[in-house]
């Protein structure tokens, strides 16, 4: 009798089955991890954008404007605002930034970037670090 060499349907079968098992475990992990790491970009992206707040005021003793009077105007060419286009948007909340006071958003992309654990990231100029949901703060600013 001759042996044949290969492998049966039912062996390729269960080969795929465990793959199937595998990658349905894999995949969301993966995608977790990967707006963990979204969301810790956006966090230091919030405190360059405070420290970059904080020099201005260093140099014009207000938030808000400088010593002409002009109105500040956010940078918007940071590269860590580059790397996050399209997942979060970073920049002053609406009526964020008084003489003596600043709040700072990193707001996720509803369809990108759906966090529903922390929301959006605030940072205030005390370095009051925030959330936009009911989450600790501490679990979302790590």
């Amino acid at each position: 009798m001759k042996s044949s060499r290969g492998f049966t349907l039912i062996e390729i079968l269960i080969a795929l089955v465990v793959v199937a098992i595998i990658a349905a475990v894999a995949v969301p992990n993966y995608q977790r991890q990967i707006m963990k790491t979204r969301r810790a970009a956006a966090a230091v992206c919030l405190m360059e954008l405070s420290q970059w707040m904080e020099r201005f005021y260093t140099v014009n003793l207000r938030y808000d404007q400088d010593k002409d009077g002009k109105t500040i105007t956010l940078p918007t060419d940071m590269q860590c605002q580059k790397d996050l286009t399209g997942f979060y948007s970073v920049g002053a909340v609406p009526g964020g930034i008084t003489a003596r006071a600043y709040k700072l958003a990193a707001v996720p992309d509803p369809v990108k970037q759906k966090d529903e654990l922390c929301g959006s990231l605030t940072l205030d100029q005390t370095g009051m670090k925030g959330v936009s949901t009911a989450a600790d703060p501490t679990l979302c600013w790590k």
